[in-house]
């Protein structure tokens, strides 16, 4: 992982004013993490990693484009390891929602970080920093070889999905607009 992007992580921590105490404990954490690992950034940091992902709303902001994740069996925002030309984490989630939606355009709706979720999966925890950016008029999805399903949700319809991450993201994000 480059430096860059390292520096690029620890300045967006630093200077993030987090909503509530839980997500400055997680801030916290985050920067220790940082701080102890300078390999954190990737996948190969088996201590945990940062990750970077996006809550995709559609232009009318009326929707949210989530993937069935091939892995983890589960409705979740667009996402994943940051890769070694990234230069920034919210270019990483960009990215990201990019390759795993097939929409090309998309736009940060605000240019910081919605929320922090720190998850275990297999291979590691994911520290990740959630963003949410808004898809150009017209879009159309396209299926990547991480999803098993890609769908459109109504706001009401993520109120009834068991991930609760996704649920308090689209909250965060929902604030925002």
């Amino acid at each position: 992982m480059s430096a860059a992007l390292h520096k690029d992580a620890v300045g967006v921590l630093e200077t993030w004013d987090a909503p509530d105490a839980d997500q400055e404990k997680l801030r916290q954490d985050y920067l220790a993490h940082l701080a102890a690992h300078p390999d954190g950034m990737g996948k190969p940091c088996k201590a945990g990693h940062l990750t970077g992902s996006v809550l995709i709303l559609d232009a009318e902001q009326r929707h949210v484009l989530l993937t069935l994740h091939a892995k983890l069996k589960q409705w979740l925002q667009t996402g994943g390891h940051c890769e070694a030309d990234d230069t920034s984490l919210s270019g990483a989630a960009l990215r990201e929602g990019t390759e795993e939606s097939g929409i090309q355009g998309l736009e940060l709706l605000v240019p910081r970080p919605v929320r922090l979720d720190r998850h275990l999966v297999p291979c590691a925890w994911h520290l990740d920093v959630q963003y949410a950016a808004v898809a150009p008029p017209g879009s159309v999805e396209s299926i990547s070889d991480e999803s098993l399903a890609l769908r459109w949700f109504s706001f009401d319809e993520v109120a009834e999905l068991p991930d609760h991450s996704v649920r308090v993201l689209l909250e965060g994000t929902r604030a925002l607009l």
